[in-house]
């Protein structure tokens, strides 16, 4: 089976060169999206069956699949950009592909803008979550092109990168690019393309003057944070935080559950640190959740998933863990006397090399040994324990690191 893909941009005459036009004129089937159809049916003959790209995709596979023959497929710009061309490989790998590409819509904005785009930083939000687009802005990037939907608007990015104080950027924003009676092409402020409403199709490009590194904050002083209730001994310790995270031997993990987040200090200087990371935040107290929120967007750490409400319990309105992606680190910062349970149950869903870690205070007035407990937990779970990490803060109590893996 061959595809024949051909790129193009939201201009209703559009320019093919000879070969190209060739495909078209002997072809017999075609597909595409509706919009790319009333761009090419004047160049189709009358006996021509064409095959609508909707969702889902999985029966416009299936017509593929019944016909056996060659599909000529026309996709928006380069049709290996995000494109369509890539679900066909993804799809049906043993077909034959040849591409024809033209220029993509981010391209073209940049082309308007007389703006060079080799260092580009590219993300893709077109029915993807805010992951990509949040490292982007959490790892500074000076330039960044991003694809756009229905959802993840010009108006909703520019709010969120001021939600998280990301303000340092000017936003331009290229509307119908190719067509050329009702392209256009605007330079805002967030502020200003926070209150606009765009038509589709569109992109935009983020640049920004500053340096790539400014305002990065390695170690975030404890006094910064909001606390609950003012209690300076519900936060885990700058250089406390920042040695548990190398305990959770975070840069080669890729999801980090924090159960007991209470202010989300560890979640937040992870979500920093390691942006690549998938953050899930767990906490049985409702006023923690405008506490982290506070504290994420102080801080610019957009992407943290935060769950309020008991880890153990399988009731109510809480997201139930085996509904997340496995983790392979896990910090326990708050167990409320049930840690083996907690355990046990984050044991049921540790990925293959998974880590748990948890801090333990040597306090003499403490009834309840968390060192002890943690002790018992592995023995009866069969993890296995690495040597923990005693540190003493000015004149506070001592702190012992805890690691166990599988």
């Amino acid at each position: 089976m061959k595809f024949i893909v051909i790129g193009i941009t939201d201009n209703p005459q559009p320019f093919f060169p000879p070969e190209v036009l060739d495909i078209i004129k002997r072809g017999k089937v075609f597909s595409g999206g509706k919009r790319h159809h009333e761009i090419v049916a004047p160049l189709l003959t009358t006996d021509a069956k064409w095959i609508d790209i909707t969702v889902p995709l999985d029966a416009v596979f299936e017509q593929y699949e019944s016909l056996c023959e060659e599909i000529v497929v026309f996709a928006s710009g380069d049709p290996l950009f995000f494109g369509f061309a890539n679900t066909i490989r993804r799809r049906m790998p043993e077909a034959e592909m040849v591409v024809y590409p033209s220029f993509n819509s981010l391209q073209m904005l940049a082309h308007r803008l007389l703006m060079p785009y080799h260092d580009m930083r590219i993300v893709s939000l077109t029915g993807r979550p805010w992951s990509e687009f949040d490292r982007a802005l959490i790892e500074r990037s000076p330039k960044i092109g991003v694809l756009t939907d229905k959802e993840h608007t010009p108006a909703t990015i520019a709010q969120r990168m001021l939600d998280y104080g990301y303000t340092y950027y000017t936003m331009y924003i290229g509307e119908h690019l190719g067509n050329p009676t009702i392209e256009k092409v605007s330079t805002l402020s967030l502020e200003e393309a926070a209150t606009k409403d765009f038509s589709m199709p569109n992109c935009i490009i983020l640049d920004s003057k500053l340096a790539p590194n400014a305002q990065l904050i390695y170690g975030i002083p404890d006094t910064a944070f909001t606390l609950l209730d003012g209690r300076e001994k519900m936060i885990t310790k700058m250089p406390i935080r920042l040695l548990t995270l190398q305990a959770l031997d975070l840069p080669q993990k890729h999801v980090l559950w924090d159960i007991g987040f209470c202010t989300g200090s560890v979640s937040i200087e992870a979500r920093l640190l390691f942006p690549h990371l998938q953050i899930e935040a767990f906490e049985i107290r409702p006023e923690c959740e405008a506490i982290i929120q506070e504290n994420a967007r102080r801080f610019g750490a957009p992407g943290i998933n935060v769950h309020i409400g008991d880890f153990l319990s399988n009731g109510g309105q809480f997201v139930r863990p085996h509904q997340l992606p496995s983790p392979d680190a896990v910090f326990i910062g708050g167990h409320g006397g049930h840690l083996k349970e907690i355990m046990a149950k984050v044991l049921h869903h540790l990925a293959q090399g998974g880590c748990i870690v948890m801090n333990s205070v040597k306090a003499p007035k403490v009834l309840t040994d968390s060192h002890q407990l943690w002790d018992d937990a592995c023995q009866e779970l069969g993890l296995q324990q690495e040597p923990p990490t005693r540190i003493i803060l000015n004149d506070h109590h001592p702190i012992e690191i805890l690691k166990a893996h599988r």
